[in-house]
């Protein structure tokens, strides 16, 4: 396990925390999702919110995108947690905020945050500072990706319990893998008690996204090459559904941007919705 000092999120993930903030500060209700807590960690200059990767029309999109992708996975959690199943792994987790905002559901739960040795450190501290604490059923998993850690034995140290289902989710970290390393990780998620659920974002070649966002995704990319962790992966949808199926999944669907904008957008005015083709979801299913 690292013993790297305390650091602040990367800006991938300070980013999306504040589009998430931004939703709530700058599009008219109903929210998607009411999700401040990521900025309140944060806690950037006042003026953050004229930045240019904040302009609120350059934006739109992109957060609509954001916003859609985690109610979907926190509407799953919930269904789940209903059901019966009381482990939730977040795997690159950043400034996931559901065990502060949703703590009557979370703390139903055994939640495992994977990230970074840094970041978690600086999250942990913040979450101190500002009141949130950290609860016993609140485990942070730091691995080192970088060394190669392996994330299964990082789960297994903060009590893991291998015997029962979890419900396990990625989002935005498939576009830093190679394709190799997709598949090895949809195999180790396979491997989960019969029962499990993944959720997982894809980003789909950039040619395939709508006109007006692609240059968006390119800026992204260019900015994504320039910091050091290029995307490395790109998945039709076809492509992720036939890789999850030879990693073991019982059960495989792709849940598209048309499904999220029928389900959280529909009847809005202000033309907000996520993206075609974009950035879009994997679900699945473990069993024997």
């Amino acid at each position: 396990m690292s013993d790297k000092q305390s650091e602040a999120p990367d800006s991938t993930a300070a980013r999306v925390a504040l589009w998430r903030a931004l939703h709530v500060e700058i599009d008219p209700p109903p929210h998607v999702l009411e999700d401040k807590i990521g900025l309140k960690l944060l806690a950037p200059d006042q003026g953050w919110r004229r930045r240019e990767d904040m302009d609120p029309e350059f934006t739109r999109s992109f957060r609509a995108s954001v916003v859609a992708r985690a109610r979907f996975i926190e509407d799953l959690v919930v269904e789940q947690a209903g059901r019966g199943l009381n482990q939730y792994v977040i795997i690159g987790a950043g400034l996931d905020s559901f065990a502060q905002r949703r703590p009557e559901i979370a703390s139903r739960l055994r939640i495992f945050e994977i990230d970074q040795p840094g970041p978690q450190v600086w999250k942990r501290q913040r979450l101190i500072e500002l009141g949130f604490g950290v609860p016993d059923w609140l485990r942070f998993v730091p691995v080192d990706f970088e060394a190669a850690e392996s994330w299964r034995d990082g789960l297994a140290t903060a009590g893991f319990d291998d015997s029962k289902p979890a419900i396990a989710v990625a989002t935005g970290v498939s576009m830093y893998l190679t394709k190799d390393a997709n598949a090895t990780t949809l195999r180790q998620l396979a491997a989960l008690a019969p029962g499990s659920l993944l959720a997982t974002t894809f980003l789909l070649p950039l040619e395939f996204a709508d006109p007006e966002v692609r240059p968006g995704l390119e800026m992204a990319e260019k900015g994504a090459r320039a910091s050091g962790t290029p995307f490395l992966s790109y998945f039709t949808p076809l492509e992720i559904l036939a890789l999850a199926r030879e990693a073991g999944f019982r059960e495989v669907r792709h849940i598209s941007a048309a499904d999220l904008t029928q389900r959280y957008f529909a009847g809005r005015t202000d033309g907000l919705r996520p993206p075609k083709n974009a950035e879009e979801l994997l679900v699945a299913v473990t069993g024997r």
